[in-house]
């Protein structure tokens, strides 16, 4: 029953960002509106974490079955495909690399951060 209930929570956030995603005219992904209203309530406590965190961690496990549903698109795709062979592998690994980085980078200035908040300076 427990599952169900941190399920529930988490589709009906889902539902939240499709709904704003249907009345906000912005290039947004209706998923990411759902993220956003999902960590804001985590951050504010509206959502305690109790209240989600066994479904998501079964989520996470599952995460990566998400993914044959789009790999087998591209193997239907493969016709549409084999002419932009080059660039698609080119733009794929280029953006990988990007997004790796910009990632890093973000997180080693939030360490840092954290880091120079906890240490207290000596005067």
């Amino acid at each position: 029953m427990k599952f169900i209930k941190q399920f529930s929570i988490i589709l009906i956030i889902s539902l939240i960002g499709e709904a704003l995603h249907y009345f906000i005219p912005l290039p947004v992904p209706a998923s990411i509106y759902g993220l956003l209203i999902m960590l804001a309530g985590l951050q504010t406590k509206l959502i305690p974490l109790d209240s989600v965190q066994e479904a998501s961690y079964f989520l996470i496990d599952i995460m990566p079955l998400m993914f044959i549903p789009a790999a087998v698109g591209l193997l239907d795709s493969w016709g549409l495909l084999r002419p932009i062979l080059i660039p698609f592998l080119v733009i794929t690994m280029v953006s990988t690399v990007v997004v790796m980085v910009v990632s890093g980078k973000i997180t080693q200035f939030f360490i840092r951060s954290d880091k120079k908040k906890k240490v207290p300076e000596h005067e």
